[in-house]
């Protein structure tokens, strides 16, 4: 089976305006992206993660080494509609993709930049924005809309082209618990659903559902596994100047204290069942 994404030695350097040198941020990167799995990618700021992303649809590319979608090399001009009709990016800011002054038309966007028939359109319209729960507000102004109702707005846009993966470059950021819980709503079922689904995020809490943890530092890849095997590994994630989820850290504390606790439990539903089985 072909890889969805795939980045071998990947590296990118900029140069900033009056400087001698160029900067690197991704430093040899090999990274393979199975379809239909969802991959959570974290880091501190500045450790090349957002970086990272804009180079799996070809908004940058490699100044070393290649990335592949789909057996694509994103480095060829002839095939970066291809590129893009299997890899959606969302981005934090929400304003950045919003294009219409009307909801329906903001979605319709994309895929008819992509030449699809106007009636397969109405449908694919329609259908994103029953699934980010958003159909009632198809003839609205988005700009009178909140950060949230944004944000879901910009993902029905990215689903109306039906790609085999998306993106999403922290697409919470900007949003308040309300917001982020129902974005990760939407990444949740579109996973389900079989959509790849790449979440670069510097939430920890935002990954405990993800089928594999890859952890970027100083643009290298730190950690790679499930995100039950990454985050038992409580002072290497913190040497790392990262943290782990509020659910780990509590069965870490007490674990400190004597308990024998499973530090796996990442969801809040797993912490409390373990607290339970515990000291029930």
């Amino acid at each position: 089976m072909t890889n969805i994404i795939e980045t071998q030695d990947l590296t990118y350097s900029y140069q900033p305006e009056e400087a001698e040198e160029q900067i690197p941020v991704l430093k040899g990167l090999n990274l393979a992206i199975k379809p239909g799995t969802f991959v959570a990618v974290l880091g501190h700021n500045g450790s090349g993660k957002s970086t990272l992303a804009k180079q799996f649809n070809g908004i940058l590319l490699p100044t070393g080494g290649k990335v592949y979608v789909d057996g694509r090399d994103t480095a060829d001009d002839r095939l970066l509609i291809e590129i893009r009709r299997r890899v959606g990016m969302v981005f934090q800011n929400p304003d950045n993709q919003m294009v219409s002054n009307i909801v329906e038309e903001d979605v319709a966007f994309a895929p008819e930049n992509l030449g699809y028939p106007s009636e397969e359109i109405r449908i694919r319209v329609d259908e994103a924005l029953r699934v980010v729960g958003m159909y009632e507000y198809r003839t609205h102004a988005p700009h009178l809309l909140s950060g949230g109702q944004k944000q879901r707005i910009a993902i029905a846009g990215v689903l109306a082209m039906a790609p085999q993966c998306v993106v999403f470059d922290e697409p919470t950021a900007m949003l308040d618990p309300k917001g982020r819980a129902a974005v990760m709503a939407i990444i949740e079922q579109m996973r389900q659903e079989g959509t790849t689904v790449v979440l670069i995020t510097p939430h920890m809490d935002e990954t405990g559902r993800a089928d594999r943890l890859v952890v970027i530092s100083e643009g290298v890849i730190v950690r790679d596994g499930t995100p039950q095997e990454i985050f038992r590994d409580v002072e290497g994630m913190r040497a790392l100047g990262l943290d782990v989820p509020e659910t780990t850290d509590l069965l870490y504390e007490l674990n400190r204290e004597g308990c024998n606790l499973n530090l796996g439990a990442l969801t809040v539903e797993e912490c409390a069942e373990e607290l339970f089985r515990a000291f029930a």
